[in-house]
């Protein structure tokens, strides 16, 4: 079949569009990519409802060593309770699917939550990747910060010593707290851009 020039056009930039969609990674400075997904609590939770305020968004999976690291410490649960007293909001993402290493149902990562003492907002549950995949998250612990204008402001690792070394925690510069203690104080981040480390997220094949 032969459409029209005009409609031609239009089915053109739709597939560009569509193109583009598919294959956008998020970049910083510009819009977070929007999404939705539930919590261990059965809550549903979108980055929309959180404008206004600041976001991170930490990918996890607790039989990863780097986790464990960042949670044995206390290194991760400090942070958490620093900036949520602050009102940032805290999304912890497990996108493991079943069957893999880190996955976890509601009530296990509530559990998880629990013994850790960890104070995230709320742990989002991500079995099928989806909110993983459109942020091309990578590794645990991989770290993203969101402005209250829904710009993406830092994304990559936790800090500078990438290592499962709990002795590195101390003697490293942590990325996000800078960025998050800059963004709060009004000044830009420097270092809006970091290579992240950890074990790769366990997506389903």
């Amino acid at each position: 079949m032969r459409f029209p020039s005009t409609t031609r056009v239009l089915i053109t930039l739709a597939l560009l569009v569509a193109t583009t969609a598919v294959g956008a990674k998020p970049t910083v400075g510009e819009p977070a990519p929007e999404f939705s997904g539930m919590d261990s609590n059965g809550i549903e939770h979108s980055l929309a409802q959180y404008r206004g305020k600041f976001v991170v968004l930490e990918w996890t999976n607790d039989g990863c060593p780097y986790v464990g690291k960042h949670y044995g410490t206390g290194n991760m649960q400090a942070l958490q309770k620093k900036y949520v007293d602050q009102g940032v909001v805290w999304l912890s993402i497990i996108s493991s699917a079943p069957g893999r290493q880190g996955y976890a149902d509601g009530a296990r990562a509530n559990k998880l939550t629990q013994e850790r003492n960890a104070a995230p907002s709320a742990v989002l549950l991500d079995p099928d990747g989806t909110i993983g995949q459109v942020y091309g998250a990578k590794t645990t612990p991989h770290m993203y910060v969101v402005d209250p204008e829904g710009t993406l402001l830092y994304m990559g690792g936790i800090d500078s010593i990438p290592t499962a070394n709990w002795d590195d925690v101390p003697k490293a510069d942590n990325y996000v707290s800078a960025a998050l203690d800059e963004a709060l104080a009004g000044t830009p981040v420097s270092k809006a851009v970091t290579r992240p480390y950890g074990c790769s997220v366990k997506y389903g094949s």
